[in-house]
Parts: structure tokens; sequence; C-alpha cells
């Protein structure tokens, strides 16, 4: 690994579908809470597009899949049913994606500064950095409700990248999403695609500026976006 051209750079990783697959123990509490409402499981498939857009998004797909309302009453117990039952259960499957620890140790080891930029609630995405022992690789952690704004706003990562101790002249951002590159594009930063991820458009129709498909790919693409 080409561990130089981390020296003095920021990265900033987006979190479920890119650091972490999260898919199994989200699913799972989704598919609890759907069961209380009387609704049919939502199958992965079904289910990993909409993973990005959080928890009440995939409720109200959940519910519309099973042509059930999803009215505001309807959705904030259910809702409040998924974040407790998701904290209690985050980290039974939900594992790193092959080489991402790697990647983070030999970044940090580098130099380079590190953050998370996720529209996952800040308490879970502690919780689940924590107990997949990935939290200390990380100089900021910022999630949906951190500030007043949230991805696709380009602040939500400028300000996690200042947070992480970096600068915008050389940052770059990792994501699975279309949110993750407007967010980035919006900001002016150098933004790669994991082909991993959840999104429903492929990777390579994101309009990033690299992709990779294995965390061991991106020093060498980081090392091409920043000599441009």
């Amino acid at each position: 690994m080409k561990s130089e051209v981390f020296s003095n750079l920021t990265l900033v990783f987006d979190l479920d579908g890119t650091l972490v697959d999260t898919a199994p123990d989200l699913i799972r509490a989704l598919n609890e809470t759907l069961a209380i409402a009387g609704c049919p499981p939502m199958a992965q498939e079904q289910a990993l597009p909409f993973i990005s857009f959080g928890g009440r998004r995939m409720i109200v797909e959940g519910l519309k899949a099973g042509g059930m309302a999803h009215d505001d009453a309807r959705l904030e117990p259910l809702l409040a049913h998924f974040l407790d039952y998701y904290a209690g259960n985050i980290a039974v499957e939900s594992r790193p994606y092959m080489g991402a620890t790697e990647l983070l140790r030999a970044a940090a080891q580098a130099g380079a500064k590190l953050g998370v930029c996720t529209n996952k609630r800040e308490k879970l995405a502690n919780l689940l950095l924590s107990e997949l022992a990935l939290d200390a690789h990380f100089g900021a952690i910022l999630g949906f409700d951190t500030l007043e704004v949230h991805k696709p706003d380009p602040r939500h990562l400028t300000e996690t990248i200042v947070r992480a101790g970096g600068t915008s002249g050389k940052a770059i951002m990792v994501g699975d999403s279309a949110t993750d590159v407007a967010t980035a594009r919006a900001a002016g930063i150098p933004v790669i695609a994991v082909s991993f991820g959840y999104s429903d458009v492929p990777a390579h129709a994101l309009g990033a500026d690299a992709v990779i498909d294995h965390y061991h790919d991106l020093p060498a693409a980081a090392e091409a976006l920043l000599s441009r």
C-alpha cells in the first residue's frame, strides 16, 4: 500500500455502505418494526437503496411496499421502536468492508486526518464505530443531527474536514451514493465512489472522480486525484 500519499491528506468517509456493511442489522431492525405495524418484511434487495436515506425513509418505503399508510401519527412510534431496536443490535452482523480497517490504520500512521460524514444519527454512528473498534481512527464523526444541516448540504462535509483538523484544499470524500457525490461536488472536494455499496445506480454512473472496487485501490486513486 502506497501510504505516503496520505501524508497531510484529509479523508472523509460515508459510513453505511462505504466503511461498514450495516445492511443486515438495519434491515433486521426495519423488519422487526414493520412486523409491529402488521406489515410484511422487506427483502434485502428491496431495502438496500433506501439505507442511505435513514430509518424514517426505510420505514416509509416498507409501509408503502406493504400497501399501508405512512402518516406522521403512525411513523413516529415506529421510528422510535426502530431506533431503539437498532441501537441494541447495531453490530450483530455489521462488519467493515474488506480492507477498510487496514486502510484506516495505514492512512492514520502515514499522517492522514480521518473523518466520517454520515446521515446516520451521530449517537448511532459513534456507537457502531465503537463496537467495531474503529472510532479511535477518526478525528471527527459528524452525523445527520450533529449540525443544523446534513448531506447533501456541503457544510456537513466541510465542517467534518475542519473538525478532523484538515483543509478543503487537500481533502477527498469517499462514499457510495449519489448523495455523497453531490455533497462533495457542492463542496468542491474530489470524490471517490466505492462499487460495493448500496446505491441502486452503478458506481461508475454516479459521476465520481474515481471508482474503487476494494480499499487496496484507494491509495492509487487518491494519488491520481491529487496529481491533477
